[in-house]
């Protein structure tokens, strides 16, 4: 017997005021925004340690480097976890009044969006590192010797030109945010995997719920690839390794 299939599903009402079509675009929505404030928190601060690594501060260094191998050795489930059930408890009063003061989705997005940040930070910092190893070296010495400081010469010559470089790794490590939301599904997030499980509970279609959920997730990175391929192009650095 072959599988009937009833994509009008979603077009049902799940309550009174949502459809589980609502449901599946809310969880879309905030793996989306997960996605998006937790790259903002990983660019930042995977940038402030690949720079570090880099520097010929012994301390700093090593502390950015400490920072990678813990990070990045650590499953990502794992992590979550602890900010989700471990961190709130060490945070000053104030703090943990606020995030114990939300609603328990609330509390769940925060930390999850945090754990999800500080992870791929650590991707992204051995990228921005292999990016500023990867110049020739005179450029640092050049900028230095036009009188700029340490932290000029980076500002102004090394991180805009390792950027360019960088721009097809950061594009995996920007879909890779996206997908690993999902995980944040053990901590209660209500995002894309949430709903498709949910979905299946309430319908019973599993195939149905599964494939809508695949495409959101294809949408998702297709425009990611879209736009990081137009600054790509748009970046691109004549003379230098990736260029056309």
């Amino acid at each position: 017997m072959g599988y009937q299939w009833t994509w009008s599903v979603f077009l049902q009402p799940a309550n009174a005021r949502e459809t589980y079509l609502d449901w599946l675009l809310a969880g879309m929505w905030t793996t989306i925004q997960m996605g998006v404030l937790g790259w903002i928190l990983a660019f930042t601060l995977g940038s402030l340690l690949g720079v570090m690594r880099t520097l010929p501060n012994r301390l700093l260094s090593g502390i950015a480097t400490v920072y990678v191998e813990i990070v990045r050795n650590v499953p990502l489930i794992v992590q979550l976890f602890i900010w989700y059930y471990v961190a709130p408890k060490i945070l000053p009063d104030a703090w943990r009044s606020w995030l114990f003061a939300q609603s328990p989705a609330t509390t769940a997005f925060v930390t999850a969006t945090i754990g999800l940040g500080v992870f791929t930070a650590a991707r992204v910092c051995e990228q921005v590192r292999a990016g500023i190893e990867s110049l020739p070296s005179g450029l640092r010495n050049a900028a230095l010797s036009m009188g700029f400081t340490l932290p000029q010469a980076y500002r102004y010559v090394l991180l805009p030109v390792s950027y360019r470089l960088i721009v097809p790794p950061m594009t995996s490590e920007m879909l890779s945010i996206f997908k690993n939301s999902s995980i944040a599904a053990t901590v209660g997030v209500l995002e894309l995997f949430a709903r498709a499980r949910q979905l299946n509970d309430y319908t019973a279609r599993g195939y149905e719920s599964f494939i809508a959920v695949i495409l959101c997730y294809f949408a998702i990175n297709a425009v990611v690839m879209i736009g990081m391929t137009l600054v790509e192009k748009r970046t691109r650095l004549p003379g230098f390794m990736g260029s056309r």
